[in-house]
């Protein structure tokens, strides 16, 4: 069922600019989402957050595994 969302005529225009005259508001929000999902999970993959670097894990690995 469609629906109705308010929204500036600023911020009409430029969800605009991410489309061509033969897509709809639909498409382009629909691509936009998709990017953003894509962008999301980019970033959890990349992040560096609760990590090591690999000589801090050789250190870790050799402490507590000695030869």
């Amino acid at each position: 069922m469609p629906t109705t969302i308010q929204l500036s005529d600023e911020t009409k225009a430029l969800i605009g600019t991410f489309g061509t005259k033969e897509d709809t508001y639909e498409d382009i929000l629909k691509r936009m989402y998709r990017l953003a999902v894509k962008e999301q999970l980019r970033e959890f993959l990349m992040s560096s957050e609760n990590t090591i670097s690999l000589g801090e894990a050789r250190r870790r690995l050799a402490k507590r595994w000695p030869k």
